[in-house]
């Protein structure tokens, strides 16, 4: 993670950080660190990076992003848990994912070399308030948006890279209720469901604000197509214990393939489970949680790590308690995840980064 690019500094940072505390009740991106990195870009030349004093920024009211939604995010976390120096948790992955999301949205690409020097510089900078309790960490937004004036559709020639940060608590804390969503879909197949854009979040509330009005937390969304086959919720991916196999839908286009996805995944393998990547019926997963083939099932995401499900209501007013709630391996792999990024486990799969030391104020001492 290291880089040859300077980033200037601008006056207010230190004044700014010097009056910040941590407040008792994290919550989640509620409260922001008083500072934020930018970058601009035109035509898709990336300029130098600054380190600021966080606060709103000025868009011309024609700026592209707010008529067109050009626009692309990645969330991310840093771990402080069991060392005095901040930790990345996968950032290479998270830094393809973003260049993924430019080029569906036909946006420039954030050169990895800038997006490291964004997100590091910010998470060096934040280190002294970055919560050191565990399921705590500081939660990182790296995004672009398009800030060229005038409203004709097209793409953008100026863009602004910022990334932000909130030290946060786990995003849904305990079991989570869903509600399969039957009408309205999320994202079909062809378009920017696969990626990380507003626009994808922007089309999942109302059927967010109707589930909640049921007592539920979250949509389960289908696929855009058919209407029958599980694809994930507004904001993460879903996982179901059926017979023994861990089970969770396969990428189809209009997925977010998220990183924790892949991580829990790939963790599992190596625990001795058997994971399966399939097309799920909605029908056949909430006849095998009636008939109890379905043990648990969980959804996972980078703000919420694993979140058990404890029921599944459907449409018609049919509500499926999961058996195991929570359930035993939604348990066992959030603890072994959450113990390899916050450092109290051994990594085997080198998925935690340290943070160069060139990114750190000259006044750090860093060993």
């Amino acid at each position: 993670m290291s880089g040859s690019r300077q980033v200037a500094i601008e006056a207010g940072v230190e004044q700014a950080l010097a009056g910040f505390q941590l407040p008792e009740q994290l919550g989640f991106g509620v409260t922001m660190i008083p500072m934020m990195y930018c970058v601009e870009a035109t035509d898709g030349v990336w300029g130098q990076g600054r380190l600021m004093p966080y606060g709103p920024i000025e868009l011309d009211p024609s700026a592209k992003v707010l008529h067109y939604a050009q626009e692309y995010f990645e969330g991310m976390k840093a771990y402080k848990v069991e060392s005095p120096h901040a930790t990345l948790f996968r950032p290479e992955r998270h830094a393809a994912r973003f260049a993924t999301s430019a080029r569906r949205l036909c946006m420039p690409e954030v050169p990895e070399e800038v997006f490291m020097e964004g997100v590091g510089t910010l998470t060096a900078w934040a280190e002294p308030y970055i919560p050191g309790n565990t399921c705590q960490s500081l939660y990182l937004r790296p995004f672009v948006i398009g800030t060229q004036p005038n409203l004709g559709l097209g793409v953008s020639s100026t863009n602004t890279f910022l990334v932000v940060a909130s030290p946060s608590e786990a995003y849904h804390a305990g079991s989570m209720r869903v509600l399969v969503e039957r009408n309205d879909t999320r994202a079909a197949v062809g378009g920017t469901g696969a990626v990380k854009t507003g626009g994808n979040y922007a089309a999942s509330l109302l059927s967010a604000a109707n589930a909640k009005t049921k007592g539920y937390d979250q949509s389960l969304w289908l696929d855009p197509m058919t209407r029958t086959n599980i694809e994930e919720l507004s904001g993460m991916n879903f996982f179901a214990m059926i017979e023994g196999r861990l089970c969770t839908p396969k990428l189809s286009g209009s997925i977010l393939p998220g990183i924790t996805r892949d991580s829990l995944i790939e963790l599992a393998r190596s625990l001795g489970h058997e994971v399966s990547e399939e097309t799920m019926s909605i029908d056949e997963l909430l006849a095998d949680i009636g008939n109890g083939r379905c043990s648990e099932a969980f959804a996972s995401g980078t703000a919420a790590v694993v979140s058990p499900i404890s029921a599944v209501g459907d449409g018609d007013g049919t509500e499926y308690a999961l058996p195991e709630d929570p359930g035993p391996v939604a348990m066992s792999l959030k603890d072994a995840l959450l113990g390899i990024q916050e450092g109290r486990q051994e990594d085997p799969f080198g998925w935690v980064r340290p943070l160069d030391r060139h990114f750190y104020p000259a006044s750090a001492q860093v060993a």
